[in-house]
């Protein structure tokens, strides 16, 4: 009998200095079980040791981008396995929180639906490019889920009374909506969100890797200090600097 070879769950590819990674599971409109949601962890921290990789492109093959959590894992996801429980919790807490932990700018390339965990990865990235059949939102409610994972992304995205209306409500937006409330920082068509994605990436690999990594790092660092420490410590990225011109690009 011949082998037979099991589909990846998760594609990766550079195109010089940018690396795509690509959720893979086309069937269940890329929906996250573990061995997605591990294999996604684990690329995402190569792609930040990678010297090489200067910006990175998050994207979903085939109609979707993401229909969030695998429900059909949530038949063992059950108190009576609660060390399984605990431990999906975490694997996805950490792969929700890591994007703007990264030293290297991400983008993500979304086409149909980002839903729940699959919205939260969509706006965890630094920049997020919309296809024109986006359906973005987060109806875990609807199913008594609590999106307890994705909500402070959320929040921090959009603001609370919006954010708590999504969260509670259920509404699925589409791209230009998405546009108007700061979700989306660009709209296209949808068989042309990836190439739109790597011209942003393609800029941000163009600029110093030390420069870039002090600028994100910075940027999240004082969105949530009083503004007297934010001031503090972008003086002491101002006073740090000027040795990044001494880098070879």
């Amino acid at each position: 009998m011949g082998q037979t070879t099991q589909t990846p769950v998760l594609i990766v590819e550079d195109r010089g200095p940018i690396r795509i990674v690509l959720l893979n599971r086309p069937d269940k409109l890329n929906a996250l079980d573990t061995e997605l949601t591990q294999a996604l962890h684990d690329a995402l921290e190569a792609a930040d040791r990678d010297a090489n990789v200067r910006a990175i492109v998050l994207t979903g093959g085939g109609r979707a981008f993401c229909a969030g959590a695998d429900l059909s894992e949530f038949k063992h996801l059950t108190p009576a396995n609660q060390d399984l429980v605990e431990q999906r919790a975490d694997l996805t807490c950490r792969t929700q929180a890591m994007m703007q932990k990264l030293s290297k700018p991400i983008v993500s390339a979304v086409r149909g639906a980002a839903v729940g965990g699959g919205a939260g990865l969509a706006i965890g990235c630094d920049m997020m490019v919309a296809g024109t059949d986006l359906k973005f939102g987060y109806p875990e409610l609807r199913h008594s889920i609590v999106p307890a994972l994705v909500m402070t992304g959320l929040q921090r995205s959009l603001g609370r009374k919006a954010a708590f209306e999504m969260i509670t409500l259920g509404r699925l937006i589409g791209a230009e909506e998405a546009l108007t409330l700061g979700l989306a920082n660009r709209v296209v068509e949808p068989d042309q969100v990836v190439e739109a994605a790597v011209a942003i990436a393609e800029q941000w690999a163009s600029a110093n890797p030390r420069a870039m990594a002090a600028v994100k790092s910075l940027y999240y660092q004082v969105a949530d200090l009083p503004y007297d420490e934010a001031m503090a410590a972008g003086r002491d990225v101002n006073a740090r600097m000027r040795a990044f011109s001494d880098d070879k690009a």
